[in-house]
């Protein structure tokens, strides 16, 4: 791999002007393509201490032989520039977001002399009109019946269309008016294009409310001239829109046009969700997930969002405007057909709502221009911050979690892919097996009080919750304040001491951790026994090398071998293994990477969920339950009657013998109680 310091350009040559770069390697290949306003400025942050740059971009650059840049004369040109660029070399390094393949969506093959509506899965192409993603092709299926008995238009394929062709007949749909039969000439061409219009016109919301008020009128004079048989045909037609808009949830009460972008992610990848949002209707969704390029979180957890949404409206627009522009040219002078184009979903909306200060992203003003420039109209770049848009983008928001959650799920869901996780796992430890037995652990305290530990299991990669144990930890640091190397330690000891002293010991109660309430019974806590007495190949600490020091100490000293130890540093996503200066580094995409990183999760989850359930136990204990003969009714009349148990000891106790229910014997059982509280300190 080169060293970046080889190929560095004196400082002085770089332009200070707006332009675009790329590194190429040794074949003049281009890996990565950039915009700047100023490239000197931008191109030196690539050239800085590798330890600083974040691992794609490290990689990126010691893979690079040579850096050339273009100027240009705007930042507009220079966005321009970028997206033509990033279109034709597709760089390995850049972000790159494609169509989703796996949501279904309903096309409208305008290029066709009889165009066709159907479900449709895939990459977009030219001259074919798309509405959703739909979540279910269902949802597809249904709105189709219901708009094809007021817009009759063709869904056969080529193949049945021919074949009833040839015929001179129609199919079924035909024959009960669920379409036009254009195979057998009952339409013109113009004609079916005068119903593909309104059928895509009021799937985009364009002519919704005017088609739907037509239609109740049509029918309410038909009524009035007693054509009952053409009015129930209308009153039907009415009830099939008011059906298929029923699958699109009203969010807005305005004529909204705005495209609602939000993301979730961690250090390692975000998931990008866009709502379409045409006449106050959404009108579609389309989601990607995305390894970052940049390592910046903030305080969300979305990683890099600035960066990323910078390069992700620069591609998803640029390349909504070609297709935009591709589908016109294919209706090519069909005057009805290139004037529907106006009332489907445009490639760039009036607004584009986003999930952070608009400022914070880079550029935003040239941005803004060249969206403007590609609708041919004002675009403005905006975050809510209240009202229904705010709640609009926690919608969109808690898609993106839910996505991005699905996705790590499905990478350690399928067997191929743990198996393949597992592999890559014992070859970064250099373990003679891959470890089919994973056990982490993890502390949560507040501030050093209520310190306690979790302890999960994972076998064949996936987790092994009856083997989940819980600690609470003993040795609490002396100055108060928290000591994970100490608490990790602990842990450890009492984990592998239960080993070596017993190996067939069923663990129980604190000394070796408690048992998950529920999950195992008593008949099977013996066959549990020797479950949890083998030890794991691989035990995972949560956390750095302080950790991993300690917790190998401690295993030298009880004589464990035959475990390898690790941990994970949650900053870099650093795996850290005793007796190395330095980390092991894992790719990014790594399946082994988003094993580890499940475990751990895993891990941390467990322990905050023992950690709230004992803190809530702790502050709801009260010394008054420890009285006999007092219940909880009598313990709440008490505390209401005085206020708190501090006021209970100032009342006495002939105060409290006189309640109502209470008496002398109950009285002084309770004063009795109290008084060592009171008394403690003497």
């Amino acid at each position: 791999m080169a060293d970046p310091a080889s190929y560095r350009p004196a400082p002085g040559t770089i332009p200070t002007s707006p332009g675009v770069y790329t590194f190429r390697d040794t074949d003049d290949r281009v890996l990565y393509v950039g915009k700047a306003k100023n490239l000197r400025s931008r191109l030196s942050n690539y050239f800085q201490d590798p330890a600083h740059l974040n691992p794609r971009i490290r990689t990126m650059v010691h893979s690079a032989d040579h850096v050339q840049w273009t100027v240009v004369s705007s930042e507009l040109e220079a966005l321009n520039l970028e997206y033509t660029w990033i279109k034709k070399f597709a760089p390995r390094y850049n972000v790159m977001y494609r169509d989703d393949k796996t949501y279904p969506m309903l096309a409208v093959s305008v290029k066709e002399q009889y165009p066709r509506a159907f479900l449709y899965r895939g990459p977009r192409k030219k001259g074919v009109r798309y509405f959703g993603p739909y979540p279910k092709a269902w949802a597809i299926r249904e709105t189709l019946e219901s708009l094809t008995r007021v817009f009759p238009v063709r869904t056969c394929t080529a193949g049945v269309y021919r074949r009833h062709e040839q015929l001179g007949r129609p199919c079924l749909l035909g024959y009960i008016d669920r379409c036009s039969a254009p195979c057998v000439g009952r339409v013109s061409p113009s004609q079916h294009m005068e119903l593909v219009d309104g059928f895509c016109s009021f799937l985009a919301g364009g002519n919704t409310e005017r088609v739907m008020r037509d239609v109740r009128h049509e029918m309410e004079g038909a009524a009035e001239n007693l054509d009952f048989e053409r009015a129930a045909s209308l009153r039907d037609q009415l009830g099939a829109m008011d059906s298929a808009m029923e699958k699109q949830s009203v969010v807005f009460s305005d004529n909204t046009d705005a495209d609602v972008i939000a993301t979730a992610g961690d250090d390692l990848e975000t998931a990008v969700q866009i709502f379409h949002v045409r006449g106050g209707r959404i009108r579609g969704q389309r989601g990607w997930v995305v390894e970052n390029a940049t390592g910046d979180s903030d305080v969300t957890g979305e990683a890099g969002t600035p960066a990323l949404l910078a390069d992700f409206l620069t591609q998803f627009y640029g390349q909504s405007a070609e297709l935009s522009d591709a589908t016109e040219s294919a209706v090519g002078g069909n005057s009805r057909a290139a004037a529907s184009r106006e009332v489907t979903l445009e490639p760039v909306p009036r607004e584009i709502l986003v999930p952070v200060d608009p400022d914070e992203i880079d550029d935003i003003d040239g941005l803004s221009a060249w969206l403007t420039d590609l609708r041919g109209a004002r675009v403005t770049v905006r975050f809510p911050q209240r009202g229904d848009k705010k709640a609009l983008m926690d919608t969109a928001r808690e898609n993106a979690a839910q996505a991005l959650r699905q996705h790590k799920l499905a990478r350690v869901g399928d067997i191929t892919a743990r198996s393949s996780a597992l592999e890559e796992l014992r070859e970064a430890l250099w373990m003679d097996e891959p470890p089919l037995r994973i056990e982490c652990t993890d502390i949560s305290h507040i501030q050093g009080t209520d310190v306690v530990a979790s302890l999960v299991v994972f076998e064949d990669g996936l987790p092994r919750k009856s083997d989940y144990r819980r600690y609470r930890i003993r040795e609490a640091a002396g100055d108060g304040h928290s000591d994970d190397v100490a608490s990790i330690a602990e842990v450890v000891r009492r984990r592998f001491q239960r080993y070596q002293q017993d190996k067939t010991a069923v663990p129980a109660g604190d000394d070796a951790g408690d048992r998950l309430e529920g999950e195992v019974s008593a008949a099977e806590a013996e066959k549990g026994a020797k479950r949890f007495a083998y030890p794991p190949q691989l035990f995972i600490v949560d956390g750095g090398r302080p950790q991993v020091e300690a917790a190998q100490q401690v295993l030298d000293e009880l004589g464990v071998t035959d475990v390898t130890l690790v941990g994970i540093a949650k900053r870099l996503e650093e795996l850290w293994v005793p007796g190395d200066e330095y980390p092991v580094i894992v790719a990014r995409n790594s399946p082994a990477l988003y094993l580890v990183q499940q475990i751990r999760d895993e891990a941390h989850r467990f322990a905050i969920t023992f950690h709230r359930a004992s803190r809530g136990k702790r502050m709801t204990r009260s010394v008054l339950d420890e009285v006999p003969g007092l219940g909880p009714k009598r313990r709440s009349q008490l505390v209401t009657a005085f206020g708190s148990v501090a006021k209970v000891r100032e009342a006495g106790e002939e105060a409290v013998a006189a309640l109502p229910g209470f008496g002398p014997k109950l009285a002084a059982a309770v004063m009795a109680a109290l008084a060592p509280e009171e008394h403690s300190d003497g």
